[in-house]
């Protein structure tokens, strides 16, 4: 098997295990059971990867909130701020969150959720296929949906399905003229290209060990501490901990492991996401050289800085996407979002940048990554392209 899922997750680095491993075994302790030495170890773990992700965003450790990945997380900072207004008296107004229509299921359900409780919610539309800057949002658009009334922007850092990057630091300048606090999921991103909380300026961030070759079921919420501290409503309530905003036992192996994926991100990111880079444009070169048709989904490759090292998304013309992985099992790519795979309806993602339902039907999204080789990529090129002309000659 070739894996170019990399957006869906990432392989756990042996060393990031190897992190993990003491914390199931020997220094097993409860982190809140600082009376005894398994305790006091479990919660120095926990706080040397509070201090580990910190550094990889530029925040400082007492801005993380463990949780169990970046959906939580994204549950965590959008209901977290819009309860909090809820709370606060506003007479005939409803509280206003403005998100983007191409986030990550994990904003718009939670978005969907609390409009069914009568919160008003905009959906910004993005620039449509075709254009080099495919998948950005207006910045004319974004400030004049914000109102009186909006308590919440939430904007994806990164594109799971095209790749692309949000101008964040212009869509934060917006948002503190108007004195909106933003939040920006940044699976995606973090780990994978730099992210300073600080020169981006956001006020909420999430993230995820399993995108950055940590484990499942952990990930990160940073909150802003400052300017002044922002406050939000848990979502669990029980023991406090996490100052308590995120109450239950700590995962001490996964935290541990979050951390140390962090740690070889912030030591690697400089030299890996050049050499994915050229992996990719070495996949899509070939491919698109023995593929009659293919088109590239999303913003131009050509624009620096716009497009995650690793993303591809391609359309295959004629050729049902499905039916190309079926055609090619020893690949592992997506054709679309893992978190919908469930579902039966053409990526929305795809849809709002114009294309059809059958248009969406016929892409594939590959991610490249930090196991990926170079005979990888060429084998994989090479199969797809057997696989295309055996089912180009039986449509």
């Amino acid at each position: 098997m070739i894996y170019l899922d990399n957006h869906a997750t990432t392989p756990c680095d042996p060393r990031v295990l190897n992190a993990m491993t003491p914390y199931f075994l020997t220094a097993f302790g409860n982190a809140g059971s600082v009376n005894h030495r398994y305790g006091a170890e479990a919660k120095d773990a926990v706080e040397t990867a509070r201090r580990q992700v910190a550094e990889l965003i530029a925040a400082a450790p007492r801005e993380i909130v463990f949780t169990s990945g970046a959906t939580e997380s994204n549950n965590l900072a959008i209901k977290g701020i819009v309860e909090r207004s809820l709370a606060v008296p506003h007479g005939e107004r409803r509280p206003h969150v403005v998100s983007v229509a191409t986030e990550h299921p994990a904003v718009l359900d939670p978005l969907e959720a609390l409009q069914r409780r009568g919160v008003a919610v905009s959906l910004l539309p993005v620039k449509p296929h075709g254009d080099s800057r495919a998948g950005e949002i207006d910045l004319d658009r974004l400030e004049q949906a914000i109102t009186p009334q909006t308590v919440l922007v939430s904007a994806m850092l990164a594109n799971n399905e095209i790749g692309v990057i949000q101008p964040l630091s212009e869509i934060a300048e917006i948002c503190r003229r108007r004195h909106v606090p933003l939040h920006t999921d940044a699976t995606q991103a973090v780990g994978r290209i730099p992210v300073n909380v600080n020169e981006l300026g956001v006020d909420l961030l999430s993230l995820s060990a399993h995108k950055m070759y940590g484990p499942k079921g952990v990930g990160a919420l940073y909150i802003r501490r400052r300017r002044p501290a922002l406050k939000l409503t848990p979502l669990i309530d029980g023991g406090g901990q996490e100052r308590g905003l995120r109450s239950g036992t700590l995962n001490v192996p996964g935290i541990a492991g979050l951390g140390a994926a962090a740690k070889l991100a912030a030591e690697e990111m400089s030299d890996e996401a050049p050499r994915i880079a050229e992996l990719k444009m070495r996949l899509f070169e070939t491919l698109i050289g023995t593929i009659r048709g293919l088109e590239l989904i999303g913003p131009a490759l050509e624009v620096p800085g716009l497009r995650l090292p690793g993303n591809l998304n391609l359309h295959f013309p004629a050729l049902d996407g499905e039916s190309l992985m079926l055609a090619a099992p020893e690949i592992a790519v997506s054709s679309g979002a893992a978190c919908a795979s469930t579902k039966e309806e053409p990526s929305h993602v795809l849809r709002a940048l114009g294309l059809t339902p059958d248009q969406s039907r016929c892409c594939l999204r590959f991610g490249v990554g930090r196991m990926n080789t170079a005979e990888e990529t060429d084998q994989a090129a090479e199969m797809l392209a057997a696989a295309a002309a055996r089912l180009g000659r039986f449509a």
